[in-house]
C-alpha cells in the first residue's frame, strides 16, 4: 500500500467517525427522550404540524418564507436534523441585500488585468515567506499527494492571500439569502446550504453566525465551499479537528489532497508557452475547450507549436489569453485542467501557476 493510499484510508476513517459522532448524538438524543410518554405527546402536534409553529405570525422573517419551511422539513426527514435547531439556525439569518444585486466576478476580466491582481510583488514575496514557515508541511503534503509546494503555496494565495482576506459575508447568511432569494444557481446555493448546515454539525468547532466567507460562500484559508469541506478537507496535523479557518497545516493538506482526488498527476508539468501559424485552424481547435482532447504531436495539423518538451502522445488542449497585445496561447496539459477544478476558470489555473512559478524562483535565489 502507497504512502497515499494509506493516508487516504486514514481520512476516509476520521471523516467516517466525525459523521458517525453526529449520528450517534442525534440518536442519543432520540433515546432519552422516550423516559417521559406525556413529554412526547405533549409535543406531538407540533410534531405533526411543523409549519403551524413557523408561520406564527411573531415568527422571524425567513421562518415564515414556505420554501424555508420545505427545505426545513426536507432536512428534518433526509438527515434526522433537529427541527428546533434549525428554526433556531434559520431564525437569526440576516438576508444581504447586496448578493442579490447582479455582480461580476474577477474571472470575468481581461487576462491582462485579472493577472495584476496576484501577480505582485508583495504577493510574491509573502508567497516565499509563506513557503519558508511552512516549508515541513508543504514537503509532506507533497510527498503523500504529489503536488509541488509552490503550486499549493499559489492557491492559498490567490484563494485568501495567505489567510489575510478570508471573505466578509457570514456563510449562513450568504447561502440562506441566495439559496432562497435569490434569481440565478438557487440550486446550488441551497445544496451548499444543506452541505453547510451539515458541516457545522460535524465540525464542532466551526461557529456558525461567526463564520465568514466569500460572496459564494466559500470559507476558510483555501476558500472551500462546504460540500467540499465535508469531502475533501484533512485533519493534516492530526489534532482530532479539520480546521480550514485558522490552521494552516489542515489548509496546506485539503488544498493539495482537493487536487489529488481530482486527478493531478505527479511529477508532470502544467502547461507551456505556444504560438498559432495558422488563425483559421486555431479557432477550430480552441472550440474543443479546455478539457485535453488531443495529443501532443497532433497540435501542428492545427498550426499550432509547443515552445517546450511534452510526450508525443499526451493528451492535451490549446489555452487562449486574451492581452492587450493580443491573443496570448499555451499548451494545457491535464494538471492545468485539475487546477480549473478548483475554480472553473483558465485564467484562474494560469495565474496559480504563474504565481507558483515566480514564487518558485524567488524562493530558489
Amino acid at each position: 500500500m502507497t504512502l497515499r493510499s494509506r493516508y487516504r484510508k486514514n481520512i476516509q476513517a476520521g471523516v467516517s467517525d466525525a459523521r458517525a459522532r453526529s449520528h450517534s448524538l442525534s440518536v442519543q438524543t432520540r433515546s432519552a427522550g422516550m423516559f417521559s410518554v406525556i413529554m412526547a405527546i405533549s409535543l406531538t402536534a407540533s410534531s405533526l404540524f411543523p409549519s403551524v409553529s413557523l408561520a406564527n405570525k411573531n415568527a422571524p422573517e425567513l421562518l415564515k418564507n414556505p420554501e424555508v419551511r420545505r427545505f426545513i422539513r426536507k432536512m428534518e426527514t433526509k438527515h434526522d436534523y433537529s427541527r428546533e435547531r434549525l428554526e433556531a439556525l434559520m431564525g437569526k439569518v440576516r438576508i444581504v441585500r447586496p448578493l442579490l444585486k447582479p455582480s461580476k466576478p474577477a474571472e470575468a476580466l481581461p487576462w491582462h488585468r485579472y493577472r495584476r491582481i496576484f501577480m505582485s510583488v508583495p504577493r510574491i514575496s509573502a508567497g516565499v515567506r509563506f513557503w519558508k514557515a511552512h516549508r515541513d508541511t508543504l514537503a509532506r503534503a507533497q510527498e503523500i499527494h504529489g503536488v509541488p509546494s509552490e503550486i499549493i503555496v499559489a492557491i492559498l494565495g490567490v484563494e485568501s492571500y495567505f489567510g489575510k482576506y478570508k471573505g466578509k459575508y457570514p456563510v449562513l447568511d450568504s447561502l440562506a439569502t441566495r439559496g432562497f432569494y435569490g434569481k440565478r444557481r438557487k440550486g446550488f446555493f441551497l445544496r451548499e446550504l444543506e452541505q453547510f448546515l451539515l458541516l457545522i454539525r460535524e465540525e464542532k468547532g466551526l461557529g456558525v453566525h461567526g463564520l465568514k466567507g466569500s460572496y459564494a460562500g466559500a470559507m476558510g484559508l483555501p476558500q472551500f465551499i462546504s460540500s467540499s469541506y465535508r469531502r475533501y478537507a484533512v485533519d493534516f496535523d492530526e489534532d482530532g479537528t479539520r480546521d480550514l479557518i485558522e490552521n494552516m497545516s489542515d489548509a496546506i493538506g485539503s488544498a493539495a489532497n482537493f487536487l489529488a482526488e481530482h486527478g493531478w498527476t505527479r511529477d508532470r508539468g502544467v502547461a507551456i508557452p505556444a504560438k498559432s501559424t495558422h488563425d483559421a485552424k486555431t479557432r477550430r481547435l480552441l472550440k474543443k475547450g479546455i478539457k485535453p482532447h488531443i495529443a501532443f504531436s497532433a497540435l501542428k495539423e492545427y498550426g499550432v507549436l509547443g515552445d517546450g518538451a511534452i510526450p508525443d502522445d499526451e493528451q492535451v488542449s490549446l489555452i487562449e489569453l486574451r492581452t492587450e497585445a493580443g491573443p496570448e496561447y499555451w499548451v494545457g496539459r491535464k494538471n492545468f485542467y485539475t487546477i480549473t477544478l478548483y475554480n472553473h476558470s483558465k485564467l484562474y489555473a494560469m495565474v496559480v501557476y504563474q504565481l507558483a512559478s515566480a514564487i518558485r524562483e524567488r524562493y530558489s535565489e
